[in-house]
């Protein structure tokens, strides 16, 4: 081991070699774990070479691209005996119809992943979309994530699959990472912990594999790895506190999975440029050896531009093996892979003993899922099955339940329901919904950016900056005309700035004016829903930030606004409030 990644180790506070980290459902008895061993031995003993490394690897499948893309898939599933597919877009049928027909082709039954963050809407249109990591965590009640997860495991069952690469536990501490974002739960270390937590144990405890990603931690980049190699370069005691801290905490929680980001982390891996992907340094040294992770560990796509863009298909399957992956997730070079990683065997460079531990770990996994008999699914009504009253009712209260109110100075929440009230809409989306639901209780008039000195002096005007949310990727920043027109209203009227958007789209806002300041943090018809029905009073806010957005607004920040209750003899109303948490 060199010297730097030596000295990292001694740094570590947490470090056990014997985390039972593999997963497995509760309550199994000796005798049930005795007959999962047996399979697995069977199993594996049936298996030749080449059916043994085929194991190693899952492959993408995609319904939006051609039949001859389909018929690549199949002839891989027969002939190189993968282990895993991960489903990717578009047509839940056709992927249910697929997976059936791939099922009864292989020996040994596929691993089926999905990366479903915020569900199975995440790849499939017709699912639900369930919210983002940063809205999750400004939930309180960490139950409601569990309460998520078990939905997703349930609508993953549905479509046959067994693993959902979530949640990301990276900490989100850099405002402009552009692929991680609205993806994390925060920049608090703690609240990534509790929240991940909650994810995977919902999830596990359906029968969903869960992964923790992306190891060492992605949070603090400033690259998107899809494109090219990003690069951490803090020193290890911030790694450790950081951006590791969410893994250690985890490791020992049952979580059966960990996904290995493609970043170079100097302070961990001496070798110039070296993904982590690669690294047996971070894999081997770090993961499996010192902080004694015994789940899967599975590489990030490989795919991506970070990796793929340096080593050639195969030969970057057979480096993520030798470092110590035991799955190569969205292999280009399956067969090629298996070549070469037999060559490292056959040259003494991998021992066939890392073949039996992936392995046997696979179909360990495989079996507590389900996985030694497959029972086909039924393509039929899927959609409705993926989006439905249930999954509306439950994405609502989660929507209800991160609404952070940052400040109301002169106290215009809840609305009053026989108020009359001005809306302007700003930015590039929609807004609709809102209004119409807030119509519901109150009375509120829609103004154009262009109309807004029509509007009386005095008046409470409420503007809504609507972002872009069909991606997690999209841009928070707000436009300069935007930012005018809210200093111009907080000149002369009341005014509540509502951000359907990322809470970091306050930033560089000039707040001090504005009276009352809540975050949605996204824009579709459930959020809007869900704020309409706080703002009128109907649902408590009680969200935090997530986030350490500016010197003025930390992680930890925002206060409660209780729902209204109303004097069953008299039309008085009553509404408590509590002081800013202060982080």
């Amino acid at each position: 081991m060199n010297k730097i990644v030596y000295i990292s180790f001694i740094v570590f506070s947490f470090i056990s070699s014997k985390v039972a980290a593999q997963y497995q459902p509760k309550n199994l008895s000796q005798a049930d774990l005795n007959k999962a061993q047996q399979w697995v031995d069977k199993t594996y003993n049936s298996l030749s070479q080449d059916e043994k490394l085929g194991q190693l690897f899952i492959v993408a499948l995609y319904t939006n691209k051609d039949e001859s893309h389909i018929n690549q898939v199949r002839n891989i599933v027969v002939n190189d005996k993968i282990g895993g597919l991960i489903l990717m877009q578009d047509d839940a049928a056709r992927e249910i119809n697929l997976v059936n027909e791939f099922q009864q082709k292989s020996k040994v039954p596929l691993m089926i992943g999905m990366d479903a963050e915020w569900g199975l809407y995440q790849r499939i249109a017709a699912a639900h979309k369930f919210p983002w990591a940063m809205t999750l965590g400004a939930i309180q009640d960490k139950n409601l994530i569990y309460q998520m997860a078990s939905k997703i495991a349930e609508d993953c069952k549905r479509m046959g699959i067994n693993w959902d690469f979530a949640p990301v536990v990276d900490v989100n501490t850099n405002p402009n990472n552009p692929i991680i974002g609205n993806r994390s739960f925060g920049s608090e270390v703690n609240n990534v912990i509790n929240s991940a937590l909650s994810y995977s144990n919902g999830l596990q405890d359906h029968n969903i594999l869960a992964a923790i990603k992306h190891f060492p931690g992605h949070g603090d980049t400033s690259t998107d790895s899809h494109l090219d190699l990003p690069v951490v370069s803090h020193n290890i005691d911030r790694l450790n506190t950081v951006e590791l801290a969410p893994f250690k905490a985890l490791m020992n929680k049952g979580i059966g999975g960990v996904m290995v980001a493609h970043l170079y982390v100097p302070s961990l891996e001496s070798g110039k440029g070296i993904p982590a992907s690669v690294s047996k340094n971070i894999i081997t040294g770090l993961l499996k050896e010192k902080l004694g992770f015994k789940g899967l560990i599975i590489t990030d796509a490989l795919n991506m531009g970070a990796v793929a863009n340096k080593y050639t298909p195969g030969e970057l399957d057979a480096l993520a093996f030798k470092a110590g992956n035991d799955i190569m997730l969205f292999s280009q070079g399956v067969a090629e892979g298996k070549k070469l990683i037999q060559k490292a065997i056959d040259n003494g460079e991998i021992p066939q003993s890392r073949v039996e531990e992936s392995v046997k770990k696979i179909l360990l996994t495989k079996y507590f899922l389900g996985l030694s008999q497959y029972s086909p699914k039924n393509p039929d009504n899927v959609n409705y099955d993926l989006n439905n009253n249930s999954h509306k009712k439950l994405v609502q209260n989660l929507y209800a339940n991160a609404l952070t109110l940052l400040k109301d100075e002169k106290k215009l929440l809840p609305l009053n329901c026989k108020g009359t009230y001005y809306y302007v809409p700003l930015e590039e989306a929609p807004y609709q919904t809102f209004v119409n639901q807030l119509n519901l209780g109150t009375t509120v008039i829609v103004k154009k950016a262009s109309e807004i000195n029509t509007i009386p002096a005095g008046s409470t005007v409420i503007v809504g900056l609507h972002k872009d949310n069909s991606t997690a990727y999209k841009p928070y920043k707000i436009s300069a005309e935007s930012k005018k027109i809210v200093a111009d209203l907080s000149k002369k009227q009341n005014v509540i700035l509502n951000v359907f958007g990322s809470a970091y789209a306050l930033k560089d806002m000039d707040l001090s004016k504005v009276s009352t300041v809540l975050v949605s943090y996204e824009n579709n018809d459930d959020s809007m829903t869900a704020t309409a029905d706080a703002l009128n009073g109907k649902t408590k806010i009680w969200g935090r930030l997530p986030v350490l957005v500016n010197d003025n607004l930390k992680a930890g920040m925002g206060m409660d606004l209780n729902i209204v209750t109303v004097s069953a003899n008299s039309n008085t109303s009553s509404t408590v409030f509590t002081t800013p948490k202060q982080p």
